[in-house]
């Protein structure tokens, strides 16, 4: 049996799979090796994941319970591979990472860790050569041949790029929105189903933490006024520049374009008609490469 983990800053998704049958899925708290250290990294792993797998006292639900009904306490001696996908697996965290997991799973004969980015490339290429992105509340890129990464165009983060990203969109639906290139409508609503003002908005983005989560959240709203031609421009411009910006880079219109993340899957005809615009074509869309990686991992 393989482990399989899909991790970002807020939440990891773990699933035990079978020759490509899903067993259990498990979710924890996110699990950035970049900003944390081996002990939180440790403490997440045994108070979330291995208690679910080792006590089968704890109260089970939907996810903790094997297809055939048996706890995940019953999976557990059967894991004999481990591989990790997570923002923040920079190679200078590999190690760290690798220990813990080896640590968490003593009986493992394979363990893993890769970067996030390398997790989209597989569930949405497979082995075949592709352009590869995540679109979150943050972006990315690359260029996958069908084995590895050979190219990657730095996203450079919100401020100074993550074109295509929630962040970027919520940051341009809001300048919009108080320069006066929305409709009026549009703004009371927004102020309406948000109870936010034009000075919560600019407190919550300069002076409290984690601004570009804040101007993520906004994507359902802007979502369900699409059908505002000024609101739906914004969204197809973001991805236009993000093609611009960061796929071009690649110089392979040829290949299909995938992508993996809430804002890819929640605006996925907005992206294809960007990708039309500029000259490429969408691959597979999909909100979480866990499907696709379960996929890959059966056939290697």
């Amino acid at each position: 049996m393989i482990l399989i983990a899909d991790s970002g800053s807020t939440k990891t998704d773990w699933c035990v799979a079978d020759a490509g049958n899903i067993i259990c899925r498990v979710s924890t708290q996110g699990i950035n090796p970049f900003h944390q250290d081996e002990q939180t990294i440790s403490s997440i792993i045994e108070n979330e994941l291995l208690s679910v797998f080792k006590d089968p006292s704890l109260p089970t639900d939907t996810d903790s319970r094997t297809q055939n009904g048996e706890h995940t306490a019953d999976v557990f001696p059967s894991i004999e591979h481990v591989c990790f996908y997570g923002s923040g697996c920079r190679e200078e965290c590999v190690p760290m990472m690798t220990r813990v997991l080896a640590d968490a799973f003593p009986r493992a004969k394979k363990i893993e860790v890769h970067s996030d980015l390398l997790g989209a490339a597989r569930a949405v290429c497979g082995v075949g050569e592709g352009v590869a992105c995540i679109l979150g509340t943050g972006a990315n890129s690359c260029l996958y041949d069908g084995r590895r990464i050979v190219m990657n165009t730095p996203p450079l983060g919100y401020i100074l790029g993550d074109e295509g990203s929630g962040a970027v969109l919520g940051r341009l639906f809001i300048n919009a929105l108080y320069k006066g290139s929305l409709p009026a409508a549009v703004l009371s609503d927004f102020e309406r189903e948000t109870g936010l003002t034009q000075a919560d908005v600019i407190r919550c983005v300069y002076r409290e933490p984690l601004a570009n989560r804040f101007l993520a959240s906004f994507a359902p709203f802007i979502h369900r006024h699409l059908s505002c031609p000024a609101v739906r421009a914004i969204v197809v411009d973001n991805f236009r520049q993000f093609f611009r910006r960061n796929v071009v880079q690649y110089g392979r219109p040829d290949l299909p374009v995938g992508a993996v993340g809430s804002i890819a899957c929640h605006f996925s005809v907005e992206l294809s008609e960007a990708a039309r615009a500029e000259g490429f074509t969408m691959g597979r869309i999909v909100k979480s490469p866990m499907d696709g990686l379960v996929e890959y991992h059966s056939n290697h």
